[in-house]
């Protein structure tokens, strides 16, 4: 199981016009070909009066599948275009599909390449990419009159804090990467001077979101 990986944040879209060709680009999470093969499907239905639906995805934690569809494009120039768009942005388990509508001017096969690449980018950025963490949950237990200062804390320095609780103890459900799991304990411990009770929970992906300049 990979520790990290980047993926798209959901399921959106994003409408570009170029040379009067409407070009809707659909970007969504699927983690199996099944899925990606459902949401293609979805769309044509959505837009069987389209000129064309290309698609492309990748699935797998090493990509394992990965299929580009140029749906009557020219070969070459839209379905494969969309795939390295994803290949280059390292996105896993991802899905998308470009629909055009032809505006009535040719745009060649370098022009179509440029387009189904930026309405597969621009759907992306539009959605939004996340990076997937595999961590572990560290449960902080303190008495009240240090919930201020535990939470400033662990806000401050960017700690990942799932969930609150507030009962006769303040719990903190706090996820951490599993090389820092020991790190993190003993500095909570120094930082509260033993005053807390810690314990480790579950492992889990957790989703951060993630600059495309990054």
């Amino acid at each position: 199981m990979l520790e990290s990986y980047l993926t798209i944040k959901g399921e959106g879209e994003h409408e570009i016009v170029i040379q009067k060709s409407r070009f809707i680009g659909y970007v969504k999470r699927t983690e199996t070909e099944e899925e990606a093969q459902q949401f293609i499907q979805q769309i044509k239905k959505k837009h069987y009066q389209a000129t064309h639906n290309c698609s492309a995805y990748m699935i797998g934690e090493q990509n394992l599948t990965q299929k580009a569809n140029d749906d009557g494009e020219p070969s070459g120039t839209a379905g494969v275009p969309m795939l390295e768009v994803l290949k280059k942005m390292d996105l896993k388990d991802t899905c998308v599909v470009v629909t055009r509508y032809f505006g009535g001017i040719k745009l060649g096969a370098g022009g179509l390449i440029r387009a189904y690449s930026s309405a597969t980018s621009e759907a992306i950025k539009h959605v939004g990419v996340v990076r997937r963490s595999l961590m572990k949950e560290i449960i902080i237990e303190a008495d009240y009159h240090l919930l201020g200062k535990v939470e400033n804390e662990l806000r401050n320095q960017n700690h990942l804090i799932d969930s609150i609780d507030y009962a006769d103890l303040v719990k903190f459900h706090v996820y951490v990467p599993i090389a820092d799991t020991e790190s993190f304990q003993q500095w909570m411990t120094d930082f509260t001077n033993a005053q807390v009770k810690l314990s480790v929970g579950n492992e889990r992906h957790m989703e951060v979101d993630v600059s495309l300049n990054e």
